[in-house]
This record gives structure tokens, sequence and C-alpha cells, in this order.
């Protein structure tokens, strides 16, 4: 099992910058694939970036490609999510998510944090 801490999340100008930080408790954080995912007032939550658990692996969502970075440090037990270029559409409450067999965008992973707020100002 594990337990998922964000972090990082606050007000923000367009184009301005916020790092996401996902800190996890236990000794087999290398075990698991950590997502990212998203919420907007209103709106479903949705996939934003996930990486392996070695990092070789990443992927993200269309609308964030180019702008978020996603990363790991097993030896610290983080994940991080490096957003540029923020747009208001970007606002949302920003969750991580673990798992140790699903790598992709569905809404599957077993372990959930309980989200950060980001908010993108125009």
């Amino acid at each position: 099992q594990v337990q998922l801490v964000e972090s990082g999340g606050g007000l923000v100008q367009t184009g301005g910058s916020l790092r996401l930080s996902c800190a996890a408790s236990g000794r087999t954080f290398s075990r698991y694939i950590i997502g990212w995912f998203r919420q907007a007032p209103g709106k479903e939550r949705e996939f934003v970036a996930t990486i392996s658990q070695n990092g070789d692996r990443t992927l993200y969502a269309d609308s964030v490609k180019g702008r978020f970075t996603i990363s790991r440090d097993n030896a610290k037990n983080t994940v991080s999510l490096q957003m540029n270029s923020l747009t208001p559409e970007d606002t949302a409450v920003y969750y991580c998510a673990a798992d140790e067999w699903k790598f992709g965008p569905r809404n599957e992973y077993t372990y959930w944090g309980q989200g950060t707020r980001v908010t993108v100002s125009s």
C-alpha cells in the first residue's frame, strides 16, 4: 500500500509556471507507476501525465504535451510535475495516483492523493 500527498499548487498568472510534487510513503515506491490527473470545476477528472516505475516511459495528454514534464526520484519517493506556459484552462485540482500495473490515461489507478488546487488567472 502507498499513501500519496500532493503539494505545490497555488495561484499563478497566465504564462506562469508551477511545480507540483507527489510525495509517497512506504519503501516500495519504485514498484508503482505514478500518474497525474486533474479535475476542473464542473468537469470530469482527466488524465494529465504518467511515468513508469523507473522513469523510462512517460505519457502525456495532448493538452499538456510540450508544456508539462513529469519526473520522479525514487530515492526521495517523489514525483514532480513541472507545468509551464499555464493558461486558465489548466485551472483544476491536480491529483497524483499510483498503481503497480496500469500505465496509461485511464482513471483506474489504485491509490489516490487528496489533490492540490491550481488556479491560473487571466
